[in-house]
C-alpha cells in the first residue's frame, strides 16, 4: 500500500492532482478541500489510499492520516464505495461526520449526492460506534506550515468545480455558491479584521516599536475557506 506521498505538485484539476515524486507525476483523487490546499509548483505531502481494481489502480489522496483512515472505514458500510466515499469527506470533515453518523442525523447525510434516506441509515447502522469520537484526534496543520482557512484568491471557481465534480449541474452551483456568498465574505472580513486588531494590538505594547509594527501589519485578506464554502454551498443545494 502507498501511505503517502512526498513531492511537488504539478498540477491540480477539479477533481485530482500530479504530485511528482522523485520524478514520477503520480494521478491523486482528492476532494477539494483537499485540492485547495495544494498550489503548483510546491512540495507537499498527502496521505493516501489505493484502491485496485481489475482494470484500474486508483491513489486517492488527503489531507491527513485520518481523513485518509476515515475514507477507508466508510467503505466498509454497505453500498459506499471510493466515488461516494469521496463525496462524504468534501460535504464533511471527519469530525463533522462523526457528529452526524453518532446523532443519526439522516438530514446531514442525505446532503451527500448519491446518498438517500435508506443508505444514510444503513450508514448509521453499520458505522455507528466505529468511526470514534469526535475531536479523538488531532486536526492536521495546513499544507506550507501557513495558517489554517488560507486559500488561494479564486475560491469560487475552486467551489464551483468541487460542486460540479460532485455531479450538480453548473448552474445550479453558481446559485448556491451566490446565495452563501455574503455570509462567507462577511465572516472572512470579520475574521480579517480581528487578525490585524490583535497585531495592531500587540505592537502598541511594544511601546516606541507600535507606529512601525503596526504599520507593518499584514492587511485583512478577506480569503474564503473553500472547504466551508463548499459545504455551505451544499447545504444549500441540500435544501433544494
Amino acid at each position: 500500500m502507498i501511505a503517502h506521498l512526498d513531492g511537488t505538485v504539478a498540477s491540480v484539476a477539479p477533481d485530482g492532482a500530479v504530485i511528482d515524486v522523485g520524478g514520477v507525476g503520480l494521478l491523486v483523487q482528492c476532494t477539494p478541500g483537499t485540492l485547495a490546499r495544494l498550489r503548483p509548483g510546491e512540495r507537499t505531502r498527502v496521505a493516501t489510499s489505493l484502491i485496485v481494481r481489475e482494470d484500474a489502480l486508483t491513489l486517492y489522496g488527503f489531507v491527513g492520516d485520518d481523513e485518509r483512515n476515515t475514507f477507508e472505514l466508510l467503505q466498509t458500510a454497505s453500498g459506499v464505495g471510493p466515488r461516494l466515499a469521496l463525496a462524504m469527506l468534501a460535504v464533511f470533515n471527519p469530525d463533522a461526520l462523526r457528529r452526524a453518523v453518532a446523532a443519526e442525523d439522516l438530514a446531514a447525510l442525505t446532503t451527500v449526492p448519491g446518498i438517500g434516506r435508506k443508505g444514510a441509515q444503513r450508514i448509521v447502522l453499520e458505522l455507528a460506534g466505529r468511526l470514534g469520537s469526535p475531536g479523538d484526534l488531532p486536526v492536521p496543520a495546513p499544507f506550507g506550515g501557513g495558517p489554517a482557512g488560507t486559500r488561494a484568491a479564486p475560491w469560487r471557481e475552486q467551489v464551483r468545480a468541487g460542486l460540479v465534480s460532485l455531479g450538480w449541474q453548473a448552474r445550479d452551483a453558481d446559485q448556491a455558491i451566490a446565495a452563501v456568498e455574503p455570509e462567507l465574505l462577511a465572516s472572512a472580513a470579520a475574521n480579517g479584521a480581528a487578525a490585524n486588531g490583535a497585531a495592531a494590538n500587540g505592537a502598541a505594547a511594544n511601546g516606541a516599536a507600535a507606529n512601525g509594527a503596526a504599520a507593518d501589519a499584514p492587511p485583512a485578506d478577506g480569503q474564503v475557506d473553500v472547504s466551508v464554502a463548499l459545504r455551505a454551498a451544499l447545504r444549500v443545494l441540500g435544501r433544494t
